[in-house]
């Protein structure tokens, strides 16, 4: 299936991580102009999102290089593996979290909305988790399922300008992802796999907007409606 990638701009920012580099790898195979951002640079342009004028001025460069920018995927985040077990309830850890996925996410998503609004098109999606969908870690539940809120309030917002705005939530990744899925736990699934969902729905082809969707199996034994 032709994706109609072919010549659009992706940006992937934490294009250098396990799963950002499978998506920029994917999208490039469709055709995609790929732009890689990453804190430390190196390979395509540096950017923290963290900080609001590094992205300003990350969006600026790549709206001046390529004229436009169809789609941004955001995967940058501290692994949950960096959370400390030891400080799950601690607002420090929390707060941290908080900041280094949900608000990154959003102040990425606020610089290029503009770009993608001008053109009547774009395409923004956030990398989540399951752990929004169970207890047990209060830091790693409470910034995925922000992210998933922030992302579904953004799609609203844009709801019948041609920006799609989507969330993706994958269990634990794994280049070998376990077959079996145990009660109270979420699929695992590997980089390959949340790519192809996730160049699908920075295509053309997807009137996906608003979504949350986990990738692999959605935890084992619970409705979510």
């Amino acid at each position: 299936m032709d994706l109609q990638l072919s010549g659009r701009v992706v940006l992937i920012v934490g294009g250098t991580g396990l799963i950002g580099s499978a998506i920029a790898t994917r999208a490039a195979e469709e055709g995609a102009i790929v732009v890689v951002a990453s804190r430390r640079g190196g390979v395509g342009i540096v950017m923290d999102a963290r900080d609001d004028e590094s992205v300003a001025a990350g969006i600026e460069q790549i709206v001046e290089q390529h004229g436009r920018l169809d789609a941004v995927v955001v995967s940058a985040a501290p692994s949950a593996q960096t959370l400390d077990p030891t400080r799950n309830a601690e607002p420090a850890q929390v707060a941290e979290a908080f900041e280094g996925k949900t608000l990154s996410f959003l102040r990425v998503a606020n610089a290029v909305i503009p770009v993608m609004r001008a053109a009547n098109f774009g395409r923004i999606v956030g990398i989540s988790g399951q752990n929004a969908f169970i207890t047990g870690n209060i830091a790693g539940s409470i910034r995925n399922a922000a992210l998933i809120i922030t992302g579904k309030n953004l799609a609203d917002e844009l709801a019948d300008t041609g920006v799609h705005v989507m969330t993706v939530s994958p269990g634990i990744v794994s280049e070998n992802p376990e077959v079996t899925v145990h009660p109270g736990k979420p699929g695992e699934s590997s980089p390959a796999e949340i790519a192809n969902l996730v160049t699908f729905l920075i295509s053309p082809l997807s009137a996906i907007s608003g979504e949350s969707i986990a990738v692999g199996h959605r935890v084992r034994g619970t409705v979510s409606l």
